[in-house]
């Protein structure tokens, strides 16, 4: 039988080593299962805010609900904090593209303006799936 618990020589109750490790390997399992889970809370919580302000500019709740899909699984938070400090008025696709340019960020051009094509033209399987 294997002790739970050992003693040392001060009388105090010490975990033995093989359940330490245990217990620490299972709360290394919870940790990453809960940041995984708020990645997916933050992902939507950022697609919503994505589609709000896409609508909010002019665009269709179709084009922009697709668009927020696509870019917020392709695009870092801060990535869609610059989107999000666009100014101006961007009454169309072409519109939001060219202010996407002006900010200058390679892969933050080619996902929003992949995304306006794809979702204008029907291909984006985010679209078909609605």
């Amino acid at each position: 039988m294997i002790k739970a618990q050992t003693s040392t020589a001060g009388g105090e109750l010490v975990e033995p080593p093989q359940r330490r490790d245990r217990i620490s390997a299972i709360a290394l399992i919870l940790a990453v299962g809960m940041a995984f889970g708020l990645t997916g809370c933050v992902s939507k919580l950022a697609e919503g805010r994505v589609r709000s302000a896409l609508v909010a500019s002019g665009l269709s709740d179709a084009n922009a609900a697709c668009m927020a899909e696509r870019m917020t699984d392709r695009l870092s938070i801060g990535q869609l904090r610059k989107l999000q400090a666009l100014q101006g008025p961007k009454r169309s696709l072409a519109d939001w593209t060219a202010a996407v340019r002006r900010v200058g960020d390679r892969q933050l051009i080619e996902v929003t303006g992949s995304s306006a094509l794809l979702c204008a033209t029907g291909f984006a399987p985010e679209k078909k799936r609605r």
